[in-house]
């Protein structure tokens, strides 16, 4: 025991000399959208150059996310917008200018660069051909259509400079006001499903689907000077890298931001491709990128998928099954134990991962934790009713033979509750699959990670690339259950259930 200990804490120390010599990862996040991402794959390639330790988390939420993520040190530098730090970062401390944000942003060892030289203003936008019928120029016009129906993104309807402070600074009365997906938000506008919408100025879809922004006239918006956020000790442990990413400051006008969002959303190019061709033209210097072909992507996704259900359900199965059994032992404590993990399956799965993220960060650990918990109820109530619904004789009969408790759990009753089990796991393992696709919101990837992208770009190949895989190995975990049935369920089972389905 002793050399097993010491062999443990030499390999534990080669470890830890080994970490502390490797140099830093950088890493670079971005929120969940077009331009955020192409900004952020810039920056990533532009440190590549100098560093081969920079690594680009794409797509991982909002801003709350992000800057949390920051903070704690989950992601070193991210592109954000300062009438977003001053509207909803640092929301009712009434910020007023660059210097002052960034004096705010002291007390966390954050600090903001210079503009990176364009603005991406918030604006409310309309189909030009119904804003020309309706004759609506500015905000305050649509005070005289309660009737019309917005549509605005999540994260809109709930800012301080969002939906509820323009609701009240223009006294608009339209109650039918939905949130959605910013990307689908363009294509309601089309189909006449919604008449307003949140855009950001710099959208290529403003001219794609032809649609005009209405004039604040009440100026409501401040200034989003497009900036980066950045760890004060990225100084320090990666300056090279940070000197080349600030390299953006005042290097992007409006004009090129438009161009470069619509290269993506509107020509279907990748931020990758993107991102290397705006290098290459502004800085004279060629940049790799892993441009994966669709077998490597697929590859790569079902890996992180399977990881992330594999370890969330096998630790949800060491928990549950003991769970259920203490439930059909003690049934006082059961009914506690059955109640919490029913409160558990009813948090919404996406509130649930995002719960986890203060707890762990971003990235595997927060899935994997919120896929633990969401997998707990199934098992745990089919082995409980597996147990519960064993006859009384059966136990009787167990009894007469002399079996102690003990005995009788593992000889007689989970043997024919085993049915009851597996066919709980099973479902767990099925509800698992498809939620873990959110995991690719705080940088899990799986297949959540084409189906999130596709959206984002109105991509229905990438979302398939992400669905149908899902939706298939799901079908191929059932069928590998019904294989197992074979060798866990005893054959009495089987055959009484074969000849009970006729």
């Amino acid at each position: 025991m002793r050399k097993l200990l010491n062999r443990i804490l030499s390999c534990t120390l080669l470890l830890a000399l080994f970490s502390c010599g490797s140099a830093p990862e950088v890493k670079i996040g971005s929120k969940k959208f077009t331009e955020s991402v192409t900004l952020a794959e810039i920056a990533a390639q532009l440190a590549g150059k100098v560093d081969p330790h920079v690594k680009h988390l794409r797509a991982l939420g909002g801003t709350r996310v992000l800057w949390d993520a920051l903070v704690k040190g989950d992601v070193d530098l991210y592109p954000e917008y300062t009438g977003t730090i001053t509207e909803e970062i640092f929301a009712g401390r009434h910020l007023q200018g660059d210097r002052e944000i960034r004096e705010a942003l002291v007390k966390y060892n954050i600090v903001m660069s210079n503009s990176l030289g364009f603005s991406d203003n918030y604006a409310l936008g309309m189909k030009k051909s119904l804003a020309e019928s309706l004759h609506i120029t500015a905000i305050s016009d649509l005070k005289k259509y309660p009737d019309l129906k917005f549509g605005f993104s999540n994260e809109f309807m709930d800012r301080a400079d969002g939906w509820p402070g323009l609701k009240n600074a223009y006294q608009l009365p339209q109650k039918n006001v939905e949130g959605l997906e910013h990307e689908l938000a363009y294509r309601a506008l089309a189909s006449g499903a919604i008449a307003v919408t949140d855009l950001y100025s710099t959208d290529a879809n403003i001219r794609y689907y032809h649609l005009i922004t209405l004039k604040d006239d009440k100026h409501f918006f401040p200034e989003y000077k497009a900036v980066f956020l950045y760890r004060a000790q990225l100084e320090k442990t990666a300056p090279k890298a940070l000197k080349e990413m600030l390299k953006l400051q005042g290097m992007i006008p409006e004009t090129t931001m438009v161009r470069l969002n619509k290269l993506v959303k509107i020509d279907g190019m990748s931020e990758n491709q993107v991102a290397s061709d705006f290098i290459r033209k502004h800085f004279g210097t060629r940049t790799d990128f892993e441009q994966m072909t669709f077998f490597q992507r697929l590859f790569l996704r079902t890996k992180q998928h399977l990881f992330l259900v594999a370890i969330s359900l096998f630790a949800a199965i060491l928990i549950s099954i003991p769970l259920g059994i203490m439930a059909f032992l003690w049934p006082k404590s059961g009914q506690f134990i059955l109640g919490f993990v029913g409160v558990i399956q009813t948090i919404p799965s996406l509130a649930l991962i995002v719960f986890m993220i203060p707890l762990l960060g971003i990235g595997n650990e927060p899935a994997i934790v919120a896929l633990f918990l969401y997998s707990l109820l199934p098992i745990v109530r089919n082995t409980h009713s597996g147990l519960n619904d064993i006859a009384r004789a059966i136990r009787e009969s167990a009894e007469a033979l002399g079996l102690s408790a003990p005995a009788r759990l593992r000889l007689v009753e989970l043997p024919l509750a085993s049915r009851s089990i597996l066919a709980g796991i099973k479902t767990s393992a099925v509800i698992n699959i498809g939620t873990a696709t959110l995991g690719a919101l705080i940088g899990a990837g799986g297949y959540g990670q084409p189906i999130l992208t596709g959206i984002r770009l109105n991509d229905v190949g990438l979302i398939l690339e992400g669905a149908v895989p899902a939706a298939a190995l799901a079908l191929l975990v059932q069928g590998l259950f019904e294989l197992l049935e074979i060798y866990f369920v005893p054959k009495g089972l089987r055959i009484k259930s074969e000849i009970a389905n006729g």
